[in-house]
Formats: structure tokens, sequence, C-alpha cells
């Protein structure tokens, strides 16, 4: 057991140096942009809509409020009762100078519903520069901008955005527990990959140009996928083209409001994950020190050594959370919320037994549907076409 304890250990360490290291490559991506579109190109931006969520309204205004010259939106959504439909009327109001199309097509062209949402909305893009992005997020008055330098890049294909967790204060700690996975976790293994040379389509943001989506395939070919992000990224990447990412970083919204709903959103990435990087999932659980160091201190009995072990990686942790906040701030005006320091070691721990559990699970849970991770088929939960909105709860 004395043996175990010491690799255990020796594991939490591996995961404090890469704690600092994703903390270090925050800081670095943060940096203020130093440049400006040669040229400003007009652009379409598709936002797939299906149901209604915490902060919808102010995450879709800011993809209205964007400082570049010409761009048009054009929302989809699938059925007429989507409550989603009553938000973009109120933006037409608020933003009466904004190119706004809605499409309203329940046409289902395969099992992967965002993309067949897509599928619909693509004929009523008037531009050939095009933005796939999601509804939940929150972007800079120059996110169009970031995005069109970075495309600008010879050899491009295709660029993403990295993105932040964004925890509405209603929800309370459980958003919080999920928003800190994706601001403390995700975005620094993802900058720390980009480093490694890895060039992941990230599912927040896609742009890029008719013709190169066309020649990847187009929308068509993604319908029948649960990772059509990371399977186009691939594509254009065989075209010999690069995805870049942009010097942007949105706010997601994290609108789980139990731990039960944070597992089942979580469980989905990961299971995506496990399908397309399973040895890349079961090493990434070393980007958890708390929990190994956790498992130290139960194999020496909770000797002195492993307590302290347990306290550093705590230290190292939070130390880390407050300085990748501190560096975002300029790019999502997100501050630290210290009572999430205290849900570190839940969050670590929760954080394994999701990658244990998706070498497990063959189904998994998105937008109300329980979708075959395996196959094509996708099983609706409820007989409702729109999934009633989880009761908002406090902390």
């Amino acid at each position: 057991m004395t043996v175990l304890a010491d690799v255990v250990a020796f594991l939490s360490i591996l995961g404090i140096a890469q704690c600092l290291a994703g903390w270090f490559a925050v800081v670095r991506f943060a940096a203020p942009p130093s440049s400006l579109p040669a040229a400003y190109p007009p652009i379409t931006i598709l936002k797939p809509l299906y149901g209604t969520e915490p902060l919808l309204e102010e995450a879709l205004a800011s993809c209205c409020d964007q400082i570049y010259p010409t761009f048009q939106i054009v929302f989809g959504l699938h059925h007429p009762a989507d409550p989603a439909l009553a938000v973009v009327e109120r933006l037409k109001l608020r933003f009466p100078k904004a190119d706004i199309a809605v499409v309203i097509d329940p046409t289902l062209h395969g099992p992967n519903r965002k993309v067949s949402n897509l599928i619909n909305m693509l004929p009523s893009a008037r531009y050939e520069l095009l933005v796939i992005s999601d509804s939940d997020l929150r972007v800079a008055p120059d996110y169009l901008e970031r995005l069109v330098v970075s495309l600008e890049v010879p050899g491009t294909g295709l660029v993403t955005a990295a993105y932040a967790g964004l925890p509405p204060d209603a929800l309370g700690w459980r958003a919080r527990l999920g928003a800190t996975q994706i601001t403390h976790n995700f975005l620094p293994g993802v900058l720390l990959s980009r480093i490694l040379g890895r060039e992941d389509c990230l599912g927040s943001t896609a742009m890029l140009r008719r013709d190169t989506l066309e020649r990847a395939g187009g929308l068509h070919g993604l319908v029948h996928l649960l990772a059509e992000d990371n399977v186009l990224g691939q594509r254009v990447r065989e075209l010999g083209l690069s995805v870049a990412l942009a010097d942007t970083v949105v706010a997601a919204t994290v609108p789980e409001p139990t731990v039960r709903a944070v597992w089942d959103h979580e469980l989905r990435w990961t299971r995506t994950i496990r399908v397309s990087a399973p040895i890349g999932l079961a090493a990434s659980t070393l980007q958890y020190p708390l929990f190994w160091a956790g498992v130290a201190c139960a194999l020496s009995g909770g000797e002195a050594w492993s307590l302290g072990l347990f306290a550093l990686s705590w230290l190292v942790r939070v130390a880390a959370m407050a300085g990748i906040d501190s560096a975002l701030r300029r790019k999502t005006g997100l501050r630290t919320r210290w009572p999430t320091a205290l849900l570190l070691p839940l969050r670590d721990g929760l954080s394994i037994l999701e990658i244990c559990a998706s070498y497990w699970v063959d189904d998994v849970i998105w937008r109300g549907h329980r979708i075959d991770a395996n196959g094509p088929a996708v099983l609706p939960l409820t007989s409702q076409v729109i999934s009633p909105v989880a009761p908002v709860s406090g902390s």
C-alpha cells in the first residue's frame, strides 16, 4: 500500500505541474490582440436555437451588438412553439438595424438535430463567409473581427474560439461546478494541446468559407455524427488547410440547475471525446491533482506527507483558478467566484468518475433526447416537441 500511495502521489505531482502549465498557457493566450483585419468581408452568423435557457437573451444580444460593419444573423428553430422565438422577436425590437432572418423548419435530415437545423438555415445565408455559433455564447463586441483576423492567415481553412464557463447567479453552486470545469480544466487543456500541435475545432464557434464547407463534405456529411464539430475540423485539415484558434474567449452559459444535469451534460462531452481520442482521455486524468492526492491520503492512512500533498494540490488549484480568471477578465469580463475554491475537490472527483463512466456508457443525453453514441438512433425522452425548461433554483 505504501508503494501504491507513492505512485499515486507522483500522479498528483504531475497534475500540479500540468495545472501550472495550463495557467501559463492561459496567461500567454490572453495577451491583448495586436492586429486588425486587412479587410471586412460580409459575414452570415448561423445561430441554431432549441428552447430557452438562462441568459439566452443576453447571449444572443451580444451577437447582435458587434462592431463589425456588415453581418447577417440567421436564427433557426424546428418549431414555431419554441420559446426561443419570443427571445428573437424581442431582439428585433432592441436592434432594429440588425440584419436578422428567422428560419422555422421541422425537417430532420438525420439524428443530429443541431446539424439538421443548420441545413435548414443555410439557404437563407446571404454571404459566403459563415460563422456557426452556439446559442449560449456571450461574445465580445470584436468577436467577428478577431475571427476574421485569424482566417486571413494564409492556409487557414477554419477558425474556432476558446470558451470559458459562465454560471448564472440564480443557479448557485451547481452551475459553478460546471463552469469551473470549462474555465479551469477544459480551457487550459485546449491551449496546452495547441502548444503541442493539435488543431481541434471546438463546438462553440466555427468560421469558414462556404466553399470550404462544401469541399469538406458539407453539412449533410455531418448530420449522422454526434461530434460533428471535431469531424468538421478533421475534414478541413484533410483539405490541407489549418484550423486556427482566434485570439478571443467567449463565455458559454452553464445552465444546469442540478448535479445530475451537470453529470449528464459532461458525460456527453466525455463520451464523445472517448470515441475520438480514448488514449488522450485516459491521460487527461492527470490534470486532477486533488483526486490523486486524496487517493494518496487514503492509501497512506492519512500520513502527514499525504495531507501536505493534498493541501499543496488544493492551494495550487486555487491559485491557478484565480490566475486564469484574472488573465481572462479582459476578454470575458468574468470575475473569480471564491466559493468555487471549496468545490475543487468535488470537481476533480466528479471529472474522474465521468471519465471512467464514459468507457461503459453507450448512450448520452442531448437537449432532452437520448442518443446512442455507437449508432445513429435518437430516442426522444419526451413526446413534447420542445423540452420544458428546468426550474431555476438558488444556491
